[in-house]
C-alpha cells in the first residue's frame, strides 16, 4: 500500500497506524496471557502478582482497538513518510537494537565504545581525532562518574573484568 510517485512512495498513513495499533495490542495480549500465568485473584496476603498487570493488559488492549478504529475511519489516505526518510530512521534503529542486544555480551563501555565511534564517524562525519577522543571519553568519564563516584555497578563484559573494573 502506497501513494504518490515512485519518487515520494512509501507506506499509507492508514496502514502505519494500523500496524502500529496491532502490535500494540499484540503485547497488551501478551501482558493479559502473562498476568494469567502468575494468577489474577486474591490471595491470602492480598492480590496476586498478575492481578494489576491483566488490568493494564485490558487497558492497552482497548485502547489499541480504539486507536485502531479511529485510525481506518479517518479520510487520511496520505503518505506516512517517504522510503528514504524511513531508511534515515531506520539507520538509527538498528544500530541502536544492535548496541542493546551486545551489551550483555560486552559490557557497557566497550559496546559504547563502538557505539559512539560508529555514529560520529558515519552519520557525523568528523574526523577521526574527534571520533577516538569522544569514543573513549565518554565511557571513561561515565565510568568515573557511576562507578568510582556515586558506587553504581553498570554491566561489565569481558574486557572490563580482564581490566579488572
Amino acid at each position: 500500500m502506497t501513494t504518490g510517485s515512485s519518487s515520494n512512495a512509501g507506506p499509507a498513513h492508514k496502514l502505519v497506524e494500523a500496524a502500529i495499533a496491532l502490535l500494540i495490542a499484540l503485547f497488551g495480549v501478551i501482558v493479559i496471557v502473562g498476568s494469567l500465568k502468575a494468577g489474577i485473584n486474591w490471595g491470602a496476603e492480598g492480590p496476586r502478582a498478575g492481578f494489576f498487570p491483566f488490568y493494564i493488559g485490558i487497558f492497552i488492549v482497548v485502547s489499541s482497538a480504539i486507536n485502531l478504529w479511529n485510525g481506518l475511519r479517518e479520510d487520511n489516505d496520505g503518505l506516512f513518510a517517504e522510503w528514504g526518510q524511513l531508511r534515515q530512521v531506520m539507520s538509527v534503529i538498528i544500530p541502536t537494537a544492535i548496541y542493546v542486544g551486545a551489551m550483555p555480551f560486552t559490557g557497557l563501555y566497550l559496546a559504547s565504545i563502538i557505539f559512539i565511534g560508529w555514529f560520529m564517524r558515519w552519520l557525523g562525519k568528523y574526523p577521526w581525532i574527534t571520533v577516538v577522543a569522544v569514543a573513549l571519553g565518554m565511557p571513561v568519564v561515565t565510568y568515573f562518574i557511576f562507578e568510582r563516584w556515586f558506587l553504581v555497578p553498570l554491566p561489565k563484559g569481558p574486557v572490563e573484568e580482564w581490566l579488572g573494573l
